[in-house]
């Protein structure tokens, strides 16, 4: 059985930075949020690891998730929804009136 190396600081850093970068390619809101949020979480998580074996477990586990959410991203956007979600729409409103002056998606 190989033992992998365990990877860099940078190496991990950059897992973490492709796997945002993955989830912002997702159209819909929730899912791009979810996708983030599981990133950071996963990172944090695994902050404490000391055992470089567990090190190299976690980074291994990381990138196979970044190739899942790329090809989840790439499939999504084929299939995405035309309709904004009510997160993604703008509302401006006028002064302490409350009147809606413009609505604009994002």
């Amino acid at each position: 059985m190989a033992v992998a190396s365990v990877p860099l600081r940078a190496e991990v850093l950059s897992l973490l930075r492709s796997l945002l970068k993955t989830a912002r390619k997702f159209g819909d809101y929730n899912i791009r949020e979810y996708a983030r949020r599981r990133a950071v979480d996963g990172f944090r998580e695994n902050k404490e690891l000391l055992d470089p074996s567990a090190i190299a477990a976690a980074f291994a586990e990381g990138t196979s998730q970044l190739e899942v959410a790329k090809r989840q991203a790439s499939v999504y956007t084929l299939y995405a929804p035309s309709a904004k979600s009510v997160m993604e729409i703008i509302i401006i409103h006028f002064g302490n009136t409350g009147r809606v002056v413009m609505i604009a998606t994002a």
